[in-house]
Formats: C-alpha cells, sequence, structure tokens
C-alpha cells in the first residue's frame, strides 16, 4: 500500500526520530567510559532536543494547506504508522558497544545516515503543496550531526 503524507506527519516523525536518538545518546553516554566521550555524547543528545525543537516550531508554523490531511484516516491509522516507522528504523534498539569509543561514533554516524535515508523516502512521498520543501530541512540538520560525530570520530581514530 502507498501512502502520501503531508509535512505535519512528516514533521511529528522527525519529532520521533529526535526523541529515538535523544535516548540512544544517553545511554551511550551512560554507558561509556571516559569524561570527554560521554561529554560529547551528552551533547548529541542536546542536540537531538533542539532539532525536535526546530521540528515543533516549524510543525507550529505549517499552514493550513500544508496540514490537510491526503488521505480520509478517522481511526488516525496514518499516524500510527507513522509512529511504527519512526521508532523501527533510525536509533531503534541499536546495541551499543561501549567499550570501543570508536564503534559508539560509528554507530552513531551509522544512525544519522539511516535517519536521511528515511527522510530521502518519505520526501517522495509528500505532495508538493504539502510542504515537500520542509523535509529538505530537516535533511539538512542531520548531516550536521554527521559532520560534527565525524569530525569526533577522526579525533579518536588518528
Amino acid at each position: 500500500m502507498y501512502h502520501k503524507f503531508n509535512a505535519k506527519e512528516i514533521l511529528e516523525m522527525a519529532e520521533q526520530i529526535e526523541r529515538n536518538g535523544f535516548q540512544y545518546y544517553t545511554k551511550a553516554a551512560n554507558d561509556v567510559q571516559g569524561d570527554d566521550i560521554k561529554k560529547f555524547l551528552l551533547e548529541l543528545a542536546e542536540m537531538e532536543v533542539g532539532h525536535e525543537e526546530i521540528f515543533k516550531e516549524m510543525k507550529d508554523q505549517l499552514s493550513d494547506k500544508e496540514k490537510e490531511d491526503v488521505v480520509f484516516d478517522p481511526n488516525e491509522e496514518t499516524a500510527m504508522y507513522l509512529q511504527a516507522l519512526a521508532d523501527s528504523r533510525v536509533f531503534y534498539e541499536k546495541k551499543i558497544d561501549t567499550s570501543s569509543v570508536i564503534e559508539v561514533l560509528k554507530e552513531a554516524i551509522v544512525a544519522e545516515k539511516d535517519s536521511i535515508v528515511f527522510y530521502l523516502g518519505m520526501k517522495d512521498m509528500v505532495p508538493s503543496d504539502k510542504g515537500k520543501e520542509r523535509i529538505d530541512h530537516i535533511i539538512r540538520e542531520e548531516m550536521k550531526h554527521i559532520q560534527v560525530i565525524t569530525n569526533q570520530l577522526k579525533k579518536y581514530s588518528a
């Protein structure tokens, strides 16, 4: 079954992915050894909170047209579907090998890349008149995370 989503639904999914990311980075920070990496992971967790706030703000600024339902959905099955996608695709039950800082950072990069791929796929499901261009902003935010994590990984890999 092919779904069409509006920007509001995608932004709600983005918020959930950011909450999942916060949990991932917080757990990794609690389990990993070393004050510097703990601090870095907690900073990433805070970035996830900041991204969630950005997405909430974007959602609040949507026009009525961008919030319109694309399909008739009286039982809110689309919202449940989106929740399941967000929970199962990015940062979902990642097994964290906290014995290796390099592995923690590599897994973080993989999760961030997964989120970008996910949003690129979802972008095709949002009609142009329903806020499709707003998805690009989400993708740019996730790309910033990859840059930050990659720079940190270089420090530990050198």
